[in-house]
């Protein structure tokens, strides 16, 4: 496995989706995945839906600076650290945000996020 391929693939995926159709990130999560947003956690697949979906703003665009990766334990996960900008409409200045996931593979050889943990940079 090349976990930066997979980073990279699924960061592409991710904020395609969360920018375009965020209900699609459902079949991304599962029943023991948990989300911490803003230091407010949320477990479960259709409670991260909700949440994200829930969101303020209907209209978004993610800006990726960078993104760091290793593999994870014998059992094949990644870890993603993901750092860039989200611009809103109407905002004039774009928001910083850092965004941590960590990925396990499913039997379809594909992978879920297990844990995903997002924070806005005040700086």
């Amino acid at each position: 496995m090349d976990a930066d391929a997979v980073a990279r693939a699924f960061v592409e995926h991710y904020y395609r989706t969360f920018d375009t159709n965020r209900a699609g990130l459902a079949g991304l999560y599962q029943d023991n995945s948990m989300l911490s947003f803003e230091g407010a956690k949320t477990q479960g697949a259709a409670a991260i839906t909700a949440k994200l979906t829930g969101l303020p703003f209907q209209q978004c665009q993610h800006n990726i600076s960078t993104i760091d990766c290793q593999p994870s334990g014998p059992a094949g996960g990644v870890l993603v650290f993901v750092s860039g900008s989200l611009q809103l409409p109407g905002e004039q200045h774009a928001l910083k945000f850092s965004q941590m996931f960590h990925l396990m593979p499913t039997p379809q050889a594909s992978f879920y996020v297990l844990n995903d943990i997002f924070r806005l940079n005040y700086a």
